[in-house]
């Protein structure tokens, strides 16, 4: 039976400490949301453990308890990740924020959940490391690793599932596991570190992860190039990838999108379909590569292109570039923002891009493209005010239609945003024939279904 309120603190303070346990009503909202459109709901307490045997006591006492648990790092996530559906614990690991091991010579490093991307690089520029996966906000390692996230730097560097080597894992009944070790490949058993990553909490809480790291490059320089319609531009990066040029990042950014980066960052661009480019490598290696792009850019119907080695510069043009979202929130006060997430072939993707910037033109609601269309993945920005039942409509009908279109040319509902709450019904279309064994895993790892109820999938009792 779940205990009273009061009886609930008072128990979890006794697991952790009097100031680490609160039902504050402004700490309780703040844990009631992330960074998406979803409806915010309350947890019962938010707790914030400081070791791996306070996440292990947490979560047997909720097992017992039947009570449900739901990780919480930087609270950016975009499809409801964090939000407590069935209220319960909110277990906020900002207080695990420490890097625990850094191995040089092994190109890995070990931390706890709450450390953030930035946090980390700060750290690693020191060794001449650094970590690529950058999603844009400043996540916490662990809300990455439990979504799987990506970002501009994917192209060359793979995304979180390819960096993470070792996880460190509070299950359901509070017992502790690692998925994996320190070898750069293994071939013994079932692959327990991938299923976890990706798995939203909802089959365990990590609390201590292991990652690769990479060399910083010599050199980088940075791009950008117009084109006169989005399929040229597309175009124009995929044969970028085919070239073998050493590539850091490729992103596209559609017209109106950058009219929005214009009014935020102060930024002069023309409101042209865009690529955004980086090139990562020596000095000498480099020059060619730039040359050669160039080249292939202007094979591709490319009409203004420019580059930047100085790092100010660099800086700038990727700070523009991450900041879209937001430079949309301010552009429309009072909207919310529902951001869609697919992936798809990289030969269906101008098609996919030149789809979406119709209906969202169709329907009139604020919006913009924008992706990472070196791996196949691209964002649509839609603006809509909540309190208009009808426009909420609109913007949910244009997410199903791109959703539909990408799972219609063979591609995923999510590359990197995740299940959630706002993706489950295209998870049932998606992964049909497989659901039921997910279903299987779920209940395996979790039978009570504390951890993360209502996410990724639907279980008998939620």
């Amino acid at each position: 039976m779940k205990p009273f309120p009061e009886t609930l603190l008072f128990d979890l303070k006794q697991l952790t400490a009097d100031d680490r346990a609160t039902t504050s009503e402004s700490v309780l909202a703040l844990h009631s949301k992330d960074e998406s459109h979803h409806t915010p709901v309350m947890p019962d307490v938010v707790v914030f453990p400081v070791s791996t045997e306070e996440v292990s006591a947490i979560l047997k006492y909720a097992n017992e308890h039947k009570i449900p648990v739901v990780p919480f790092g930087a609270g950016s996530s975009l499809e409801g990740h964090c939000v407590p559906l069935k209220g319960g614990i909110s277990l906020d690991f900002s207080q695990m924020n420490q890097i625990l091991e850094v191995r040089v010579e092994d190109f890995l490093v070990r931390v706890q959940p709450g450390v953030t991307r930035t946090q980390l690089n700060q750290a690693l520029k020191k060794y001449g490391l650094f970590f690529p996966v950058d999603p844009g906000a400043d996540a916490s390692l662990g809300g990455m690793a439990a979504t799987n996230a990506s970002g501009t730097m994917s192209v060359r560097y793979g995304i979180m599932r390819d960096q993470v080597r070792d996880l460190e894992v509070v299950l359901a009944d509070g017992s502790v596991i690692h998925t994996g070790g320190l070898a750069a490949k293994s071939s013994s058993g079932y692959h327990l570190t991938s299923l976890f990553v990706g798995s939203e909490g909802t089959l365990g809480v990590f609390t201590e992860i292991t990652v690769k790291v990479y060399g910083i490059p010599e050199t980088m320089v940075a791009g950008r190039a117009t084109f006169p319609t989005v399929k040229e531009a597309v175009d124009a990066a995929i044969a970028l990838l085919s070239a073998g040029i050493s590539i850091g990042r490729v992103e596209l950014v559609d017209p109106v999108s950058i009219k929005q980066v214009n009014k935020h960052s102060e930024t002069n661009y023309p409101e042209k379909p865009t690529l955004f480019l980086e090139f990562h490598g020596n000095e000498a290696g480099l020059k060619q590569d730039v040359d050669f792009a160039t080249e292939l850019l202007e094979g591709h119907g490319s009409d203004q292109f420019t580059f930047e080695s100085e790092s100010k510069e660099r800086a700038k043009l990727w700070e523009a570039r991450h900041n879209l979202a937001y430079a949309f929130k301010h552009g429309y006060p009072g909207k919310e923002m529902m951001l869609t997430d697919v992936c798809l072939p990289l030969s269906e993707l101008s098609g996919a891009i030149v789809y979406a910037r119709e209906v969202i033109d169709q329907n009139g609601i604020p919006g913009g493209v924008l992706g990472h269309v070196g791996d196949g993945n691209f964002h649509s920005i839609l603006m809509f005010d909540k309190r208009d039942p009808e426009e909420e409509q609109k913007a949910l009908a244009i997410n199903e239609k791109i959703v539909t279109y990408a799972l219609q040319k063979g591609g995923t509902c999510t590359g990197e945003h995740g299940i959630g709450i706002g993706k489950k019904k295209y998870l049932k279309v998606e992964h049909a024939d497989t659901l039921p064994l997910m279903k299987m895993i779920k209940q395996s790892f979790d039978p009570n279904h504390i951890l993360n109820p209502g996410k990724v999938i639907e279980m008998g009792n939620e």
